[in-house]
């Protein structure tokens, strides 16, 4: 006897899916059944996504998307849910950072990061419930009533960290967002929760572990590693599925207890 959770019938936007975290996120919520729909401003990588997981017998599609242009926000949903149908699950995933001590922080650097990562990510958030609030007032066609949206927050959102002090804030920002989010909505169906992962190596930062201050971080950490992309995919699929409809406004820490 086996537990499985099947997606199937369920549409996924999942943003900033031209790599890293967010190219692992689609190819899992197609593993379990949903179909998939990319968003990035590289549309380029978002098509070879694509064709890796209609490969694999999955179901993606591709949208043009900039998180910190509401205009494209509104256009990049609007034809998600045109080509496909209404989104079922959100993936708040888009997230920038920036290395430099508070006092040598730009106003340019500030905008840069909150920009995508708290105002970015809330205005997809907002575009996309105003959708699931429509269909669950019955205002709207839809054959899901309710949702799912997930934050994807950071381990650095709780636990303050030097040198990216401005990151720190702006993903502070997102777990309060979660909260918020869950208190108005939960009442229609839509449950909104937050991952905060920890480490993990990606192709942007694969290198980094490789240096000696890499390593020395490393060694800093409760089981000496970093995690893999694929470490987020079971707390991923629970949020996106119909069985986690009693998990609202929950902030999961997926970093190896490095918060503890």
């Amino acid at each position: 006897m086996t537990y499985q959770i099947d997606l199937s019938g369920r549409v996924a936007l999942i943003t900033g899916a031209s790599g890293g975290l967010g190219e692992q996120f689609a190819k899992t919520l197609a593993k379990a059944g949903a179909a998939v729909v990319l968003a990035s401003r590289r549309t380029d990588r978002l098509m070879a996504l694509r064709a890796h997981i209609e490969a694999e017998g999955g179901d993606a599609h591709v949208v043009a998307l900039d998180v910190t242009d509401t205009a494209s926000i509104r256009a990049a949903v609007a034809h998600a849910e045109t080509e496909v149908g209404p989104i079922d699950i959100l993936v708040n995933n888009s997230g920038v950072s920036t290395t430099q001590r508070l006092q040598d922080v730009a106003e340019e650097d500030y905008d840069y990061v909150f920009n995508t990562n708290t105002k970015g990510a809330f205005f997809v958030a907002q575009e996309v419930a105003k959708r699931m609030l429509a269909r669950a007032k019955g205002a709207a066609p839809g054959t899901f009533v309710g949702g799912r949206i997930i934050n994807i927050a950071s381990m650095a959102g709780l636990k303050v960290l030097p040198q990216i002090g401005v990151y720190c804030m702006s993903k502070a920002a997102v777990v309060q967002m979660t909260k918020a989010m869950a208190v108005e909505w939960g009442k229609f169906g839509i449950n909104v929760n937050a991952i905060c992962p920890g480490y993990i190596d990606t192709e942007i930062n694969h290198h980094h572990w490789q240096t000696e201050q890499g390593q020395k971080l490393i060694g800093m950490l409760p089981r000496k590693r970093v995690g893999q992309p694929a470490d987020l995919d079971a707390v991923l699929v629970m949020l996106a599925s119909n069985e986690s409809h009693f998990v609202n406004g929950a902030v999961i820490a997926a970093d190896d207890g490095f918060g503890v």
